[in-house]
């Protein structure tokens, strides 16, 4: 047992000792968790924290941006993510990085950077240009600010970033030169969102409109004078098309603008309307330039009244609307001779005088039109009333005849009316002028009344226009020829010469009487182009036969009243002579009495130009017009002609005394007689009795065709060779 009671010792003493031991290794061990725990902790902490540089070192390499912290204690400036910088040296002097920058944009940068440093702002902030490693300039945005200050307050540490913003500055620029130039234009430009409500306006349009931009901004789009249902059409339009243009005349405070205005969508990327652009280009100016020179060019420069131009235009328009009108178409009978006597000066005082007293004539709503020369018209609007109409012709004709007085004379004119009733004479303004100048055409054959339109007129009037036409053709295909009559020698009966006739043969119509184209043509001047084809023609004829020997007499043409005033006449007329080598003494100009008595004087000097060349002259017609005793012996005629008028009436005494009176008349001025249209022996008998030197007509020969006169000249020939040959044979018998 004994032996037991150590071992009970010990094993009463073992807790307290392993409690002794056991402490310090719980501590230690503790300790050791804790130490692993925070080395664990620590590193997830730095990989946490070189985790989370990195992703800021990639967000400043993604954002491009370099950051850059200064220490301004030592000046040490260090950069991050700097791929562009140059590499400059950094400058004791503020900014750091002076050398790097623009000239032209340090003052502003160091400015900046100083107000801050002072603790003027809050954080630096300075867009200027920087040089970059290739030497060129960009545009760079520089942020900053102080992080860390000593005791004093005074800075330490400043960090920021660089941005490179070349490309939005570029853009930037080119928006505020866009932004300049609308603002600038001199048209008006308004911006609108998609519903056309305004939300901005350049200076121009506030000059047009009027008003401070904040009066305009949110109104929505509008066209003073235009209706709501205009601007809904717009708008669909432009939804549809993306565009709009039309020129507008708008009123705004009681003041007329026109515009050309014109409206363009803008699209976004998804081309949906975000916004619509209106430039108003004032084109006032221009249209009121327009609208006078188109008054100009719709009044007559001379009287004021309406012209051609706006004649035409208005008659249109009652045309469309239907409206019975009428139409008066006058011109002043004999005109050409104020002009021709007194001037065109005065002529044109006249028209100017009478416009103004016809246009005191005309009601409210018709109009008179001075449609060119002398012609007038007058549209009586809203009636097709006949005595309306004829009361009004009537008034005009009688104040259209009132004298004149005018440079010390006293002019009376008269004038002639055609009339036209809208639809009945034509359903368009070119029929209604053309119905109402052939009435016209009609009434001045007896001058100073009014016609109305009818279809024979109308019948007339085509027909003349075919001869018209027919001649025009003839002369191109020269269908015209020159047909000789015979004149023969009352006493001896021998060819003593003849006269020369056109006549007008067409392949399809045949013979065209002299009575139905010479008028035409004495109208449209024709007559001028065809008689210089007679002069030439017979010039040839009568040339060729007096070199063969077959004529030696003379040879007569007839000249018209248009070729008689041509200023040049005797040189025309010496020229084709002188082309045919045909002396003057074989040619014989027949004037007709009208023609000489329209102006006697001027007559007188060109029948002695005619005759200084050497040329007849024969008075054609004598008796038939109105005839001065006093100017008959003043001009150098060398024959006189009667009129077969008065040849047909020689069947009694009373006309053959007639023919008596004519042919003593002549002798005692003289003048040589030629009677035409002689038909029978009686006549020639009577003729030769009264002293009548040469006959013609169908009891000789007919006009006969070049060909044909030659056979006759050749029978003639023979004939007196067999006379002068009889002869010769009794006066050899006489004198055995």
């Amino acid at each position: 047992m004994g032996s037991f009671l150590p071992h009970k010792a010990y094993a009463h003493q073992t807790p307290l000792i392993d409690s002794q031991l056991r402490l310090p290794m719980v501590i230690a061990l503790l300790s050791l968790c804790i130490a692993v725990i925070a080395i664990v902790r620590l590193k997830l902490s730095e990989k946490r924290l070189q985790q989370s540089e990195q992703k800021i070192r990639d967000s400043i390499i993604a954002s491009g941006e370099v950051v850059w912290d200064w220490n301004l204690k030592t000046n040490k400036l260090e950069r991050t993510n700097d791929y562009f910088f140059h590499t400059d040296p950094i400058s004791k002097e503020i900014p750091p990085n002076k050398n790097s920058i623009h000239p032209g944009d340090l003052d502003q940068v160091k400015q900046q950077l100083e107000q801050h440093l002072k603790g003027d702002s809050d954080y630096f902030e300075a867009s200027y240009r920087i040089k970059d490693t290739d030497g060129k300039w960009r545009w760079v945005l520089d942020r900053g600010q102080v992080t860390s200050h000593d005791k004093n307050k005074t800075p330490l540490r400043m960090t920021g970033t660089v941005k490179d913003i070349s490309r939005i500055k570029s853009t930037q620029d080119r928006l505020n030169l866009l932004a300049t130039c609308i603002e600038n234009l001199t048209d008006a430009v308004a911006i609108y969102d998609s519903n056309l409500s305004l939300i901005e306006v350049n200076k121009r349009y506030l000059a047009t409109f009027g008003g401070q931009a904040s009066e305009h901004i949110g109104t929505q789009f509008n066209l003073p004078g235009y209706k709501q249902s205009y601007l809904n059409k717009l708008h669909q339009l432009l939804n549809k098309t993306g565009n709009w243009k039309e020129e507008l005349k708008i009123v705004h405070d009681d003041k007329a603008f026109f515009f050309e205005l014109s409206i363009d969508a803008i699209r976004c990327e998804k081309q949906v309307i975000t916004h619509y652009i209106a430039v108003y280009s004032d084109i006032s100016e221009r249209k009121h330039a327009e609208l006078q020179l188109q008054k100009m060019s719709n009044r007559d420069r001379l009287t004021g009244l309406p012209n051609r131009n706006q004649f035409f235009s208005n008659l249109k328009k009652l045309a469309v609307s239907k409206s019975h009108h009428a139409l008066l178409v006058f011109d002043l009978d004999n005109f050409k001779k104020i002009n021709d006597s007194l001037g065109h000066q005065a002529g044109d005082i006249l028209l100017c005088r009478l416009a103004n007293r016809l246009g005191k004539l005309t009601r409210q709503q018709d109009s008179i039109y001075r449609l060119g020369g002398d012609e007038f018209a007058l549209v009586i609007a809203g009636t097709n009333d006949i005595h309306t109409i004829t009361q009004t012709a009537k008034e005009f004709l009688v104040n259209i005849e009132k004298p004149f007085h005018m440079s010390g004379h006293e002019l009376v004119i008269t004038s002639s009316v055609g009339i036209v009733l809208f639809p009945e004479d034509g359903n368009n303004p070119e029929v209604l002028l053309k119905n109402a100048d052939t009435a016209m055409y009609h009434a001045k054959q007896h001058g100073n009344r009014y016609l109305f339109f009818n279809d024979a007129m109308n019948r007339q009037a085509v027909k003349r226009l075919q001869i018209e036409n027919l001649i025009r053709f003839g002369m191109k295909e020269d269908q015209f020829r020159v047909f000789y009559q015979p004149k023969m020698d009352v006493s001896t009966g021998q060819l003593i010469g003849m006269e020369a006739l056109v006549r007008f043969i067409t392949p399809t119509k045949g013979l065209i009487s002299p009575a139905q184209f010479i008028p035409v043509a004495e109208e449209t001047g024709q007559i001028v182009e065809i008689g210089r084809l007679v002069f030439d023609k017979a010039c040839a004829d009568v040339k060729d036969w007096l070199s063969r020997g077959l004529f030696n007499g003379r040879c007569a043409v007839n000249l018209s009243a248009k070729q008689f005033s041509q200023p040049d006449l005797a040189r025309i007329i010496d020229n084709i002579l002188k082309k045919h080598e045909l002396p003057a003494n074989f040619l014989e100009l027949e004037i007709t009495e009208g023609t000489v008595m329209h102006d006697p004087k001027d007559a007188i000097r060109i029948m002695n130009e005619l005759n200084h060349i050497g040329i007849h002259l024969s008075l054609d017609d004598f008796g038939t017009g109105y005839s001065s005793l006093a100017y008959l012996k003043q001009f150098p005629l060398d024959t006189l002609k009667i009129d077969r008028a008065f040849i047909d009436d020689m069947g009694n005494e009373k006309g053959q005394n007639m023919v008596d009176s004519v042919v003593t008349i002549a002798h005692n001025l003289g003048l040589s007689v030629v009677a035409e249209g002689v038909e029978n022996q009686h006549q020639v008998d009577v003729l030769r009795a009264l002293n009548c030197e040469i006959l013609q007509g169908y009891f000789y020969a007919k006009p006969l065709a070049k060909e044909q006169f030659e056979e006759f000249l050749i029978a003639e020939q023979k004939k007196f060779n067999s006379q002068a040959k009889g002869t010769s044979l009794t006066l050899v018998a006489n004198e055995s």
